[in-house]
């Protein structure tokens, strides 16, 4: 090695992360620039633009540290409210300039939606955990079914765009849906795409309008999808919408992939009484409702558990079933091996549990 050669640009981040802890750096350098840290991803919002009548479109910044994603990921964005550290999972689009656009609908009683949309200031700096989730496009063969409803068009936009850079390699069919016209989102940008790709087709449902309210997702017609058969399915939106889709296109299509921002009912004999949950590492003992996750239930007792994207995707809510009976709710399956993790947003408690919390 040349004794001479100039020092790697590195090597200040080296020697700190050797003299103090991370959260020590962090603390002060966070007072000379928000986004200065030694390892934590963080980004500031950097412009916010109105995209339906209840939804906003919010730029990120991110530092240094963020590693990127791929489109149709998801991100779990941390902002403090109140004191309080909140996690939520949005999945953004990646811009030409290195910045992130994350769509944000106000959900009624969501704080951290309700806060994005209306109540972020532009400056403010949030943190960003590592991209998750699997419905992404990497074949090039592979023709494609995207079906969004509500919020579940944003990864379907950070998929389109992508697509689109590549030269629409496959045919692709979008079926959005959304209550009023005004409720949807990028609509002449769905409509650019769609004229400048000749494979790209997009079809608009809205389902609450006066004149001619359009049809579901569960009657919808794919007639006009050539090679169904063959389709890859992607579908994003409430629970009850994926459900939906995934009955409607059962053994009709190649694949069927879908992320659920919502959970549907629980129903059934699994949806009647009460259930005791005991915390192994607390101490404590609650009385949790069959009809709700197991997340829902602790977190109406006060028990905050890590959680991200409450999707049953990023695993961050994930503990070990001591002992005692869970249902997936998203599939129905039972499960009541002893010693095995489940996800708290995803399961919902069937007998009485020990879990490791």
């Amino acid at each position: 090695m040349n004794a001479l050669a100039a020092p790697s640009p590195r090597w200040p981040l080296r020697l700190a992360r050797r003299a103090v802890s991370p959260a020590l750096f962090d603390f002060w350098a966070t007072r000379v620039n928000p986004l200065w840290t030694l390892e934590q991803p963080l980004a500031r919002l950097v412009s916010r633009s109105a995209e339906s009548r209840d939804a906003v479109t919010l730029v990120f910044r991110p530092n240094r540290h963020w590693a990127g994603l791929r489109a149709g990921q998801h991100v779990s964005l941390g902002v403090t409210i109140g004191g309080r550290r909140l996690v939520r999972s949005y999945s953004p689009t990646p811009l030409a300039d290195g910045t992130l656009a994350i769509t944000v609908k106000a959900i009624t009683g969501g704080l951290v939606s309700t806060y994005l949309a209306n109540e972020a200031a532009i400056g403010e700096v949030v943190s960003l955990d590592k991209a998750f989730g699997d419905m992404t496009v990497t074949s090039a063969s592979e023709n494609l079914l995207l079906l969004a409803a509500g919020s579940g068009i944003t990864p379907m936009r950070a998929l389109l765009r992508d697509l689109a850079e590549r030269g629409m390699p496959v045919d692709v069919d979008l079926f959005y849906w959304a209550r009023q016209q005004d409720e949807l989102c990028f609509v002449d940008e769905l409509k650019a795409l769609a004229a400048a790709h000749p494979r790209l087709r997009v079809h608009f449902h809205l389902t609450r309008e006066a004149a001619q309210p359009g049809v579901r997702v569960d009657a919808v017609s794919f007639d006009a999808v050539s090679a169904l058969a063959e389709r890859r399915v992607l579908a994003c939106g409430p629970g009850g919408f994926v459900e939906a889709a995934r009955v409607r296109l059962a053994d009709t299509v190649a694949r069927f992939d879908a992320e659920a921002f919502s959970l549907p009912a629980i129903t059934g004999d699994d949806n009647a009484g009460e259930v005791e949950v005991h915390l192994a590492r607390s101490g404590r003992t609650l009385t949790l409702p069959r009809s709700k996750s197991l997340l829902e239930g602790l977190e109406a007792q006060g028990v905050r558990p890590a959680h991200g994207c409450r999707m049953g995707i990023c695993n961050s809510c994930a503990c070990e079933r001591q002992s005692g009976s869970t249902r997936h709710i998203l599939t129905g399956d039972r499960s009541s091996e002893p010693s095995t993790q489940v996800r708290l947003c995803i399961s919902a408690p069937r007998t009485d549990l020990i879990l490791d919390l």
